[in-house]
Parts: C-alpha cells; structure tokens; sequence
C-alpha cells in the first residue's frame, strides 16, 4: 500500500514536470514572437526616420547649391561690372592718347615750320659774316698803312704792354692780399670756430661714476663683511676693488682705479643688497653677470657713439674702447660725450675749411681712445690712443692726427690741427668741466628760484648750460616798458648772489594771443 502510494506521488511528479515543460515551451514562444515583432516594427521606424533624414538632408543640399548658385551669380555681376569700367577707363586713356598724339603732331609740324625757318636765317647771317670778314680785312689793310706795322707786330707791342702792366698790378695785388690775409687771419679762424660752436648744439650733462653705495640700514654691513670676513673678500677677488665700510652711515664706499670694474661691483653690490642672500657662491654669480650686462652696455654705447656721428667701418675692439669711456671722467666730464661733440666740431670745423669732413668726424671721436686704456699703458693717453688706431687698421693721417692732439708729436696736418682746436673748445668751454652735476643743477635751479621771484612772471627755463634764462611774464601785468626794466633786476640779483663763470643772457618774454573759434 504504501509502496503504491509512493508510485503514484512519483507519477504525480512526473505528470508536472512533464505539464510545467511544456507550458515553459509555450512561454518562450510567445515572448521570441512578440520579440520578433517589436524588432519589425522599430526596424520599420528605423527606416521611416532614415528617410525622413534623407529627405531633409537632399533639401538642404539643394538650398546649399542655391545659395552658392546665387553667391557665384552676384560676384560674377560684380566682375563683369568692374571689367566694364575698366574697358570705360581704357577708352577713355585711348581717347586721351589719340588727342595726345594729334597735339603732337601738330607741334612736330610747327617745329618744322620753325627750323625752316631758322635755317633761312641761318643761310642769311652766314653770308653777312663772309660780308663783315671782308669789310674787317680791309679795315685791317688801312690800318697797316696808316700805322706803318704789320699786325703781328702791333699785337705784339699791345702784349708787352699789357704784360708789364699786369706784373706791376699782381704785385700790387699780392702785396694787398698778403697785408689783408694778416689782419683777417685772426679774425677768421675765430670766426671759424665760433660758426663751430653755435652749429653743435648737443645737450651735455656731466656723468659721474657712483662710488658710494646707499644701505638700508646699518646691519647691512655686517653681511657683507660676512663671518670672518668672507664675503667681502669674495666681492674684492671677483670685481677687482676695494670696498671701505666704515663708520658713514647707510653707505658703503667702493674704491678702485679702473671705472669699468668700479661700475661691475658697484652693480653687483646693489643686487647683492636687494637679493638678501649674499654668500661667496651667490657673489660671484651676479658678478658674472653684471659683467656680461656692463660688457654689453659698453659696446651698445661705442656703436651707438659712431652712429650718431655718422663715422662707419670702425674695428669692434676700438668700438669696445669708445665704449669705455662712458665710465670714465675728466674734471666731471663724461669721456664719451666729450668725444661725441669733438666729433661734431672736428666736422663743422672742416666743412669751413673744405676738408674731408668724415675724416675730420673720425679724427673726433676717436681722439682719447687712449683713456680707455692709461691705467694698463704706459704713456700719454694720446700716443697710446694714436698706437691703438694703428694697430687696429687706421689710416696713418688718422693715427698721426690722435698722437698729436696734445703735441706729444709735432702736428703736421690740418686734421691734427683740427683736433686740438676741437679738443681745446669742447674741454676748455664755461660748464663743461669742474663741475659735478649736483653743483650744475643746483645752479640752474638758482637760477630759475631768482627768475620766479618777481611778480608777474609764469615761468622762467634755464637754457644754454645756464648760459641763458628765459623768463616768461604775464602780459596783462607786465608792460613792455616794465619788461626791460625787469630784466635789469633779474640779471641785478644774479650778480648779486650767485658766482657763475663767464657771462648770463637774461631773455624776458612778454607776448598776447587772442583766441577765437569759428563755429
């Protein structure tokens, strides 16, 4: 019994299983058959919206070649019109060429008119010179018999004659020009050489080489000095100086013969201060690098010295010499403009004369060459100028000519001449040296206080080195007759507290605008 009820819960079993696959089978087929007929209708609405895009994709094709067809139609208007005004402009050039060439024709025709013309004239005047020839021949024929001599010997009498009587007015003539020559020879030469000044009219002001160095403060100088002193040593083996820190405050004094090393550490020294980090490896790193910016600067300066005088086809080493000289002074005056505006006088000088003038202008400039280098030479600085020219490819007039500016050889040229004349007047002028420039602004500025001081003046400008103050009045209070009168006081009161070399020109100005628009 039990066996059987086990034998029908099997079949039972069995019976489901069998059912639950076939009702799975069912299923699956209905799902693969809605599957399948989803997949037919998005493929239908694949294709309906890909021909959709087709569709829209041909008609924005067709407006693309449209609008193209239509671009291409109006610029092709346009050529055609531009062809026609061309066409227009040609015939109008033909037209005005056939006019042209009618007029000319006409103008041919009447020059032939004319020298038919001249030639009949020509015909007329040669017969009447054949006339004049025979009436002169038979003139001269009577002559001879009146006379009594022939005509080679009365035009030899008449050159005797007039030979001694030439003689006798040449040496009358040379004897007044020679006289003349020894009065004026004086005054020319100074005339020549004021004509040189008043055309060079070159701004100058006196460089200085700095050889104090502002701190900002005191501490400051222990770090340079450095632990056992260290990095003052760095600083003096790498630039070449010496530096003095004593008891001045805030500042540091660099001393050294040679400026352009002067300049290197007195660059370095300021970055150092400014940097913070001042160590021996930091030293001679801005060292390095001040001197490669001084070394550049220095032949920026030569080159742009030859530029401004117009002299070419310089050597680059006595480019890097010209250069130089901007670090160097004389008496406060800085060596390179000095150069510069001997240049010019060397060349205004000759163009008096009717000497080269570029010669003259190379002569100029490169005169005290030989400064850049007189602390390693030994010599004057114009026979080491003169040796360094030679041996960088001047000229020997050139080179003779830079020797003998100060007559350490006897000057035998006129460019040499011209050079110590350029030399004298540029070195030797009021205000150009002497002076440094703090006392030469401080004076200009006295004198524009002095100007200011009086009533009715708006503005007073020192020109000419203070050679000159222009002083500017309001003419609603100062009349022209108060004009002369101020300029009395004003050149009164310079006399009085001011000391000035040479000479003042006070220049009071008074002038009334009237302005109007027209609207």
């Amino acid at each position: 019994m039990e066996f059987l009820i086990v034998v029908m819960v099997l079949a039972a079993l069995a019976a489901g299983v069998f059912i639950g696959m076939i009702l799975r089978r069912k299923l699956s087929e209905s799902k693969l058959a809605n599957a399948s007929a989803a997949a037919g209708q998005l493929a239908a609405e694949a294709k309906k919206e890909a021909d959709s895009i087709i569709k829209e994709a041909t008609i924005q094709a067709k407006d693309l070649v449209l609008q193209a067809k239509t671009g291409w139609e109006a610029e092709a208007r346009e050529l055609r019109k531009e062809i026609q005004i061309q066409e227009h402009r040609l015939q109008q050039k033909e037209e005005n060429l056939e006019r042209k060439a009618d007029a000319q024709d006409a103008r041919v025709a009447e020059l032939d008119k004319k020298d038919h013309q001249l030639k009949s004239l020509d015909g007329q005047l040669s017969k009447r010179d054949i006339e004049t020839a025979q009436i002169i021949a038979e003139q001269r024929e009577k002559l001879e018999i009146i006379s009594g001599m022939s005509a080679e010997q009365a035009k030899q009498q008449l050159i005797e004659a007039m030979q001694g009587e030439a003689r006798h007015d040449a040496a009358k003539s040379l004897k007044q020009i020679e006289d003349d020559a020894r009065e004026i020879a004086d005054k020319k030469a100074k005339m020549i050489m004021a004509v040189a000044i008043q055309r060079y009219a070159g701004d100058y002001v006196a460089e200085k080489t700095v050889s104090v160095v502002p701190l900002p403060n005191d501490e400051m100088k222990g770090r340079i000095i450095g632990r056992e002193g260290r990095n003052i040593r760095a600083i003096e083996a790498a630039t070449g100086i010496d530096l003095i820190i004593d008891d001045t405050p805030e500042a540091v004094v660099i001393s050294g013969f040679n400026p352009v090393r002067r300049e290197v550490a007195r660059i370095s020294l300021e970055r150092l201060i400014a940097d913070g980090r001042i160590h021996p490896a930091r030293i001679e790193e801005l060292v390095e690098k001040a001197q490669s910016e001084v070394d550049e600067t220095i032949r920026e300066a030569g080159e742009q010295a030859t530029f401004d005088v117009g002299v070419h086809g310089i050597h680059p080493e006595i480019i890097k010499l010209l250069g130089m000289l901007k670090y160097r002074t004389s008496y406060g005056q800085n060596q390179l403009q000095h150069s510069i505006e001997v240049a010019f006088l060397c060349g205004m000088m000759a163009a008096e004369l009717g000497v080269d003038v570029k010669q003259a202008k190379r002569v100029g400039l490169l005169h005290d060459i030989g400064k850049a280098v007189s602390h390693e030479m030994e010599g004057s600085h114009a026979v080491n100028g003169g040796e360094l020219a030679r041996k960088y490819g001047e000229s020997p007039e050139i080179v003779h000519a830079i020797s003998a500016h100060h007559e350490d050889e006897k000057p035998n040229s006129i460019l040499a001449i011209l050079a110590q004349a350029a030399d004298a007047l540029s070195g030797a002028r009021p205000g150009a040296r002497r002076e440094t420039l703090e006392t030469y602004v401080k004076r200009l500025r006295e004198l524009e206080g002095i100007g200011t001081s009086f009533d009715g003046v708006t503005g007073c400008f020192a020109i000419q080195a203070g050679r000159e103050i222009r002083v500017m009045v309001a003419s609603d209070q100062i009349s022209d007759v108060r004009s002369h009168a101020l300029a009395k006081e004003i050149a009164r009161k310079i006399e009085a507290e001011m000391t000035y070399p040479g000479q003042i020109r006070v220049n009071v100005i008074r002038e009334t605008r009237a302005v109007e628009y027209a609207k």
